[in-house]
């Protein structure tokens, strides 16, 4: 896949993540990008690791497990943000 291909894909790996995720995300067009791509790049990993598919091929599992990445990066970003603002 090209870059422009992975940051829109990322992008809406991003939206999607954010919208299971209950709650208030208060982070821009870039922050999703980057989460999407961030979580793209984790759960994809791990889901041709688990299937023994490789990374650059488009599988069921591949997007599965980017969305589940996403999703498990944004808890713990927001987690962390969290805890930063009530220490500050």
């Amino acid at each position: 896949m090209g870059i422009v291909a992975w940051i829109v894909f990322g992008f809406v790996i991003g939206l999607l993540a954010r919208a299971v995720v209950p709650g208030r995300q208060s982070m821009g067009f870039i922050m999703t990008t980057l989460l999407g791509v961030g979580g793209s790049l984790i759960g994809g990993l791990v889901a041709s690791v688990v299937t023994g598919s490789p990374l650059y091929e488009i599988r069921g599992a591949g997007f599965l497990g980017s969305l589940i990445g996403a999703v498990l990066l944004l808890v713990v970003t927001g987690a962390a943000l969290r805890s930063r603002r009530r220490t500050a």
